[in-house]
């Protein structure tokens, strides 16, 4: 068992008999009162962000994880199959799971949390930015840069992102997935 003071972004918590991860937290101490830290956790399992405070000195109880290197290889419309890059063994997991469904092809590495008790998934993470093809976009505009102004483009995993007007079929452009937004084009 823990304490308030050992908080840190990224612990992962049972708290109302579920599994939570701390996503920020901040120590307040008023003038007047007791210090509380004031909290926002993922549930785990529904991915909703819950707001809670907790008084300072509380006891939670800090859960295990593991987090392992496995390697996206196909989907059959609602489960995920990946690979252990290690010893080649493959599992499926629920698209609920993965934090970026649409931005997965085929060979991508992700990181996949285990809470290390039950052995039972929590999580699919993609890496913080993909590198995707523009299969379609309207025609750009060549030295368009000035301007915020954006279009629709399809990516070859199917999603649908806002990019620049100087994007054209075919470029390689990184994603960032925790927003689902256009970073940069990538030069070859």
């Amino acid at each position: 068992m823990a304490t308030t003071a050992e908080f840190r972004n990224g612990l992962i918590i049972e708290f109302s008999n579920d599994l939570y991860s701390i996503v920020e937290f901040q120590h307040v101490k008023p003038g007047k009162g007791a210090a509380f830290v004031r909290t926002r956790l993922r549930n785990l399992r529904t991915g909703k962000i819950l707001p809670n405070t907790f008084p300072a000195g509380s006891k939670i109880y800090i859960q295990r994880v593991e987090r392992r290197a496995m390697q996206y290889l196909y989907n059959d419309g609602t489960d995920y199959f990946f690979m252990n890059t290690e010893s080649f063994e493959q599992m499926q997991i629920a698209k609920e799971q993965i934090n970026a469904p649409e931005f997965l092809k085929e060979g991508n590495g992700v990181e996949i949390m285990y809470h290390t008790d039950t052995e039972s998934v929590l999580t699919c993470e993609l890496p913080a930015t993909v590198v995707l093809e523009v299969t379609y976009t309207e025609p750009g505009e060549k030295g368009n840069t000035a301007t915020n102004a954006m279009k629709e483009a399809t990516l070859e995993t199917g999603a649908l992102i806002r990019v620049p007007l100087f994007i054209n079929i075919g470029d390689k452009i990184k994603v960032n997935t925790a927003e689902g937004s256009y970073s940069e084009r990538v030069k070859e």
